[in-house]
């Protein structure tokens, strides 16, 4: 299991046919003000790969967008919704079609309001990751041991979970309900860079 970095764009090849999991840093919440830093992507063989984008980067990352913009693969997020907008507002792409690991722990960890990738690592893998790293400055010159590290736990775990989560998800009979709402996720993403991030739009008000 190795960590690669890579800078403004993925090199061609190296990820296997099939599902890959994806994450991105960025300098902060706001999708159009705070620029999209890094992505990280794996295809659960047990390497990580981090794409790195500078401040003047102007995005043009054609391996990276052809691997995220291929409707045949699907993409394993925790959270997707706020990646998919980072990926679409910055890349240009929607990377889609999508799982999310969030969305699936809500839908059957219902005996818990603990739905962060750390929980669920730790529950359904029984590993554990750090999240020290989280809040870190992802936009300076240099990307440290540490932050690539935590970079990489982000989505090395992800096609693990999916197997598990989906299990829970035919016990319960939820499964389709979930792909719903899986399916729904590039819109809801839209909304979000189009305004409407902190409205529910099917609420009565």
């Amino acid at each position: 299991m190795a960590v690669h970095f890579h800078e403004e764009d993925l090199p061609a090849g190296v990820l296997a046919d099939g599902p890959v999991a994806v994450d991105t840093e960025t300098m902060g919440l706001i999708t159009k003000r705070d620029r999209l830093c890094l992505v990280q992507i794996s295809d659960g063989q047990g390497d990580e790969h981090l794409v790195r984008f500078g401040p003047e980067s102007n995005y043009d990352a054609p391996n990276l967008k052809a691997v995220l913009g291929d409707q045949n693969r699907l993409k394993l997020y925790h959270f997707a919704r706020f990646d998919l907008a980072a990926i679409e507002h910055y890349l240009g792409v929607m990377a889609a079609p999508c799982y999310c690991t969030k969305i699936a722990s809500k839908l059957v960890r219902t005996y818990t309001d603990r739905h962060g990738l750390k929980n669920l690592v730790d529950e359904l893998l029984g590993e554990s990751m750090s999240k020290v790293q989280q809040s870190s400055d992802w936009g300076g010159p240099d990307i440290n041991e540490a932050q690539r590290e935590y970079a990489a736990s982000d989505v090395r775990f992800l096609h693990r979970m999916r197997e598990e989560l989906n299990r829970r998800l035919e016990r319960e009979g939820r499964m389709e309900m979930a792909q719903a709402c899986f399916d729904f996720l590039p819109t809801r993403a839209r909304l979000d860079i189009a305004g409407w991030a902190d409205h529910d739009i099917f609420s009565h008000a």
